[in-house]
């Protein structure tokens, strides 16, 4: 039995403290609002009332919080806690400059530090399905596989130094692609709707078709029902059109495609939909 300290518990970090107290760990949670960490009690996970309380008697700790500076922050307010080879598993999605700043804080308290950003949403959290993009030294895979192998049914190990960030590059090529084929699916099925068809005819259409995958039927679904229960928010995944732009502009690169679905989802955020799926992201086709 290893002991967790979850760090953040939003849609994501709850998902996996539950996979990971299913599979034996013994798990501590903290919220910087407390009531979304409480329901995770009814588990058998212990709630903290700040970051160091969670992390004192924790063999890892796991962060799952919305970008480097808060990841830095709430790890800043546990520093006194902290012992010499706890293992801290940053699996937030964060930017590309972050993930040094965030292992140099580790080193100077002697803490190893594993860049690990999942990959997938809200169901294949819930099912333990994620995959785990990860970086880190050899000695702490010992300890990480078992949990990664309770919160996700893939690991790949990409790098041996956790501040190469190997896992977060990789973790915005690929959410890259999921939040650029949402905003190109949210414009077809706008357009056939605009141009006075029923939208539901793009999936007779494409449906069992080399355009056809089940992500496609997943987010054409949830825009034809106008159904946008969060699974990957507005807010979340425009935050990461900002990442993945600052990512390509270190490296050289325009993206395009993901700067325009950037500015579809702060036109969605500016009608008041930023907590809705990003599938939401349909709406930015009509007048507020």
């Amino acid at each position: 039995m290893t002991e967790v300290a979850v760090l953040g518990t939003g849609i994501m970090g709850a998902a996996m403290a539950r996979n990971l107290l299913k599979h034996g760990n013994q798990v501590t949670v903290w919220n910087r609002t407390r009531s979304r960490a409480e329901p995770l009690a009814a588990d058998g996970a212990a709630v903290a009332d700040s970051p160091g309380e969670a992390v004192v008697d924790a063999d890892v700790v796991i962060t799952m919080l919305n970008d480097g500076d808060t990841a830095l922050s709430v790890l800043k307010d546990a520093a006194g806690a902290l012992r010499r080879g706890q293992v801290w598993a940053q699996m937030g999605t964060v930017a590309v400059a972050s993930v040094p700043v965030l292992a140099g804080f580790a080193a100077e308290h002697g803490v190893v530090f594993v860049d690990a950003p999942v990959q997938g949403t809200r169901q294949p959290a819930e099912q333990g399905k994620l995959m785990v993009l990860a970086a880190g030294p050899l000695d702490a895979r010992t300890v990480l596989d078992p949990l990664f192998d309770a919160v996700g049914s893939r690991t790949l190990w990409l790098d041996g130094d956790g501040a190469s960030g190997a896992g977060t590059r990789l973790k915005l090529a690929a959410v890259s692609y999921a939040i650029s084929l949402t905003a190109v699916v949210a414009e077809s099925v706008a357009l056939a709707k605009g141009l006075g068809l029923d939208p539901s005819l793009l999936g007779d259409v494409l449906t069992g078709g080399p355009l056809d995958s089940v992500y496609l039927q997943m987010k054409m679904k949830a825009m034809l029902a106008e159904d946008f229960s969060p699974s990957f928010a507005v807010d979340n995944a425009e935050k990461n059109t900002r990442l993945i732009h600052d990512a390509a502009e270190g490296a050289g690169i325009r993206v395009d495609v993901n700067d325009a679905a950037g500015e579809r989802f702060r036109r969605v955020i500016g009608q008041g939909h930023g907590d809705e799926d990003m599938a939401a992201t349909y709406r930015a086709s009509f007048p507020s």
